[in-house]
């Protein structure tokens, strides 16, 4: 029996659980999507800052996780397409988080971006998680 692997949930979960239990920094293996994924989130104010620590062949993202005071700033993330239910999505039916103070992060052919984003640059894509 083979299992199938998520790495983006995988990092999800990680940042979920060091952010629940309020942890200063996450250690996260090292791929391209995730370091966009990341990057996403820090420009939107999401994570405090992450670095690319190499051992010899394998890489290590450490992710600075933010709080305001004790106040966690990600209050919630969650993955929504996985790689059996693959969640694509038109330009006319991006989803909203929260009415606009969360973001979706989506997959498009333009590279990884945010809702607001692909909505101003009216393409669609697969939308890979939740923020807020």
């Amino acid at each position: 029996m083979a299992f199938i692997t998520d790495p983006i949930a995988d990092m999800i979960v990680r940042i979920k659980m060091a952010n629940s239990r309020k942890h200063k920094t996450v250690m996260i293996p090292h791929s391209n999507t995730k370091i966009k994924i990341l990057e996403i989130m820090q420009r939107e104010g999401y994570v405090s800052e992450f670095e690319i620590n190499e051992n010899g062949v394998k890489k290590e993202i450490i992710l600075t996780l933010k709080y305001k005071g004790s106040d966690r700033v990600i209050t919630d993330i969650k993955r929504i397409s996985k790689p059996g239910l693959r969640v694509y999505s038109e330009v006319e039916s991006i989803p909203k988080v929260l009415s606009g103070f969360g973001i979706a992060i989506i997959s498009t052919s333009k590279g990884i971006i945010t809702d607001k984003e692909a909505r101003k640059a009216n393409i669609g894509g697969e939308v890979l998680a939740y923020v807020w």
